[in-house]
């Protein structure tokens, strides 16, 4: 992403008319085939999703960090990632600072994104439903806010292995929340806890390996 101070060229789609309950992956598709638009920017992707910009923001952000991507990508990603979950986790509105919300991209680069998630997104709110509901609302929300703040945070870090399995846990409160389904919340307890099994194993082996190669270069 690049920053922009202009998100679209030529006319806009009126997004406040979009019909509600339609799916996260018709939104996302609808917008990456808006040839109007040059460019696709933070901020029209949280006026578009408006009432659901929580889930679907942060489903957008922690995504990409699940495929193979280029160095670095997980810092970029992360740090919108930092500021939604720690609304989400004191009950605020959804809200980006301009530096952040004016980071666009090219659509046709949003459109090859968009394309590898659709697939896997259709298949996931095919299933989703409103299940455990008081998992999915305040306070319990606050919870979610407060796990997904700490691995967003873990997603900034330069930890190898280290943004996969936290994204993937993102990934599935995003949809918990979309959908208030209790369950996917529970599932992404389950991927918290592998995540940080595996980063502590990480963090601990890179630790142990820098002590020894210290000892041995100056013992």
């Amino acid at each position: 992403m690049s920053q922009s101070t202009s998100a679209s060229s030529g006319p806009v789609p009126n997004i406040r008319q979009r019909p509600p309950g339609r799916r996260l992956w018709a939104i996302l598709r609808a917008l990456a085939r808006d040839t109007s638009r040059e460019r696709i920017s933070v901020g029209d992707l949280l006026e578009t999703m408006r009432d659901r910009a929580f889930g679907a923001l942060m489903f957008i952000f922690a995504f990409p960090n699940i495929l193979p991507t280029p160095p670095g990508t997980s810092a970029v990603l992360g740090l919108p990632l930092v500021f939604l979950s720690a609304q989400l986790m004191f009950g605020r509105k959804p809200w980006l600072p301009k530096v952040i919300a004016s980071r666009s991209m090219a659509r046709k680069d949003f459109a090859a994104v968009t394309e590898r998630a659709v697939p896997w997104l259709f298949r996931a709110e095919k299933l989703l439903r409103p299940r455990l509901i008081v998992l999915a609302s305040p306070p319990a929300e606050y919870v979610t806010g407060a796990i997904c703040f700490l691995l967003s945070v873990i997603l900034l870090l330069p930890i190898p292995l280290g943004n996969m399995l936290p994204a993937l846990a993102i990934c599935l409160f995003s949809l918990g929340i979309l959908g208030r389904d209790g369950v996917w919340i529970l599932l992404g307890v389950v991927a918290t806890i592998v995540s940080l099994i595996v980063v502590s194993g990480v963090v601990y082996a890179f630790v142990k390996s820098a002590i020894f190669i210290i000892s041995n270069a100056f013992g």
